[in-house]
């Protein structure tokens, strides 16, 4: 059987019409009816009822239809897998990720791109839980509870969390010498839904808890960081984003010795058997990068 029959069928019934398929393969009217035609007297049994006006698949059509599309899909996977295999990772990687990883996202890619010139890799920064199937994205990086079991899901960390300040602001105030001393602070809140919040952390002496006050709540830790950077109170943030402006200078660790257990990090994927080797190459260099960065 002509496989190429087999592929103007199924772009006929994509594109609604012969004359929309003819449109799209660069073709002849004519040249698509005739492939359907000879694709049905291979078979001995009608696809298609072509009227005038309207053009639908007879049952026969619709079974080989969903069989014909399974198997063509199939195909292109191995082909692509067999292509890839001692090739160079080319072509684009689609990921989604918090926009609180954006930071440690920018290292791992920076490294990946330089090393793999012909890759184009295309995030979608949102704390929108995006489907990766129905949008079209090869991985994404979530943090919290996994709810689709119909991906495959490798963990990477925790977020833990630590408090934080600049030196300006701790010289103006005074340096915390116990949690409690933060009920007299100006404290940088994160989805408190209102002015206070009860903040629990885990120390040497076990959990501590402490109800602290802010002028400010937000639901992105870019603004937190932001107030910390304008010398705007303490807030308690993921350790991994305040590393850097903590080995900077810019901020300090208040309180080091109490963290606050966040939630895990994963990478995730649709499950499929054939991945392109860009987006295999990239998701290694996220579980290899990415772990040490969280656990900082």
């Amino acid at each position: 059987m002509d496989l190429n029959r087999v592929a103007v069928f199924l772009r006929v019934v994509q594109a609604g019409s012969f004359t929309a398929a003819a449109t799209a393969l660069g073709t002849q009217k004519s040249s698509v009816s005739r492939s359907v035609a000879a694709l049905e007297a291979d078979l001995g049994i009608r696809l298609l009822q072509r009227t005038t006006r309207k053009l639908a698949l007879t049952d026969a059509g619709r079974a080989y239809h969903e069989r014909a599309r399974e198997a063509l899909a199939s195909l292109d996977e191995a082909r692509e897998a067999v292509s890839s295999l001692g090739a160079e990772p080319r072509g684009l990687v689609r990921i989604t990720a918090p926009v609180d990883l954006a930071g440690a996202l920018a290292e791992v890619t920076t490294r990946f791109l330089r090393s793999y010139p012909a890759v184009h890799v295309e995030t979608a920064l949102t704390a929108r839980v995006v489907d990766l199937v129905r949008e079209g994205f090869d991985l994404a990086v979530r943090a919290g509870t996994l709810s689709d079991s119909s991906l495959i899901a490798r963990r990477l960390g925790d977020t833990d969390h630590g408090l934080f300040a600049s030196p300006a602001y701790l010289n103006a105030t005074g340096r915390p010498r116990r949690l409690s001393d933060l009920e007299r602070h100006e404290c940088v809140l994160f989805r408190a839904g209102g002015t206070s919040v009860t903040w629990r952390l885990v120390g040497p002496r076990g959990e501590e808890r402490v109800a602290v006050r802010g002028r400010i709540d937000t639901d992105e830790y870019a603004l937190v960081r932001a107030m910390l950077l304008s010398s705007f109170g303490i807030g308690l943030a993921p350790l991994f984003m305040m590393a850097p402006l903590v080995q900077s200078a810019e901020l300090e660790r208040v309180l080091p010795k109490l963290a606050q257990r966040g939630a895990s990090v994963h990478v995730v994927w649709p499950s499929r058997r054939f991945e392109p080797a860009a987006v295999v190459r990239y998701r290694q260099a996220l579980e290899e990068s990415l772990p040490k960065m969280l656990a900082q």
